[in-house]
């Protein structure tokens, strides 16, 4: 169903929603936010606070620009998030999916995401926290993953794409940090853009008797024998290096409605 403000405009775009008056533009970004998720945290859908009345979501999408963010806090003085989103209109009339997290606030915290110093490392660019990357790792989580999550990222996705098609959109658009990302992605329907070959030859790398596979010596923590087994191992592993080729050009797309039964890892049928 096409979404129209209340002055029956139809709204096509995320710019278009950030001219509306702030409690119409509130209430339309916050039909995206799982309701679950709100249960959990004890916020309201109406007032967006907790049960002392203080405002637990932020909401910046600013008049005059197509992009918007979403942030949730167990507590307003929290400096982490539980739910963190990114997204903007692309110049095609796509939704670009640029950024989702989310965090389970009750889990440890891993400091995957700074360095030696406590400075942000903006996703390993600047230098890696390789004690705290054995640790994140032994504790289950991907890389660059600094706490459990809440296994909500379904329920979102499937109001995010509600939502993109009653803006007439039909595609979403993204880039996966990682090579668990995107093949988390592609159980969620998504297709390549870029890199689809790259996918394809991680897999033949990690296949029995593949050249990736091989390099699974000892060598790091990350490279162990066997991590060629799981998408959680192979993503260390790509993380640590193990590739001749750095992690990146890497795009996806997703049509609304639409699910490009892509599977780039074969081993897991």
């Amino acid at each position: 169903m096409q979404l129209v403000s209340e002055q029956g405009g139809e709204l096509t775009s995320l710019r278009g929603i950030n001219e509306l008056a702030p409690a119409e533009k509130t209430r339309i970004y916050t039909s995206i936010i799982p309701p679950r998720l709100l249960e959990l945290l004890k916020i309201s859908p109406e007032t967006l606070g907790g049960l002392d009345g203080l405002r637990r979501v932020t909401i910046i999408a600013p008049q005059g620009m197509g992009l918007a963010r979403i942030e949730i806090r167990n507590n307003p003085g929290d400096p982490r998030t539980v739910f963190f989103l990114d997204i903007a209109d692309t110049p095609y009339r796509q939704m670009e999916l640029s950024f989702c997290i989310i965090s389970d606030p009750a889990a440890p915290r891993f400091a995957v995401d700074v360095d030696s110093n406590g400075n942000d490392n903006c996703f390993t660019s600047l230098g890696r926290n390789i004690p705290e990357e054995i640790r994140a790792m032994n504790a289950g989580l991907f890389p660059n993953q600094t706490c459990r999550g809440l296994r909500m990222f379904g329920e979102f996705f499937a109001r995010f794409e509600h939502f993109v098609d009653s803006l007439a959109m039909d595609m979403v658009v993204a880039e996966p940090l990682t090579y668990d990302n995107a093949i988390r992605y592609e159980k969620y329907g998504f297709d390549y853009l870029n890199g689809r070959m790259l996918m394809e030859r991680i897999d033949q790398g990690f296949a029995p008797g593949g050249e990736l596979a091989k390099r699974l010596d000892g060598s790091t923590p990350f490279r162990v024998p066997g991590m060629e087994k799981s998408v959680h191992g192979r993503s260390w592993a790509i993380h640590d290096g193990i590739m001749d080729e750095p992690w990146e050009g890497v795009s996806i797309y997703k049509l609304v409605g639409v699910d490009a039964g892509v599977n780039t890892f074969t081993a897991r049928g």
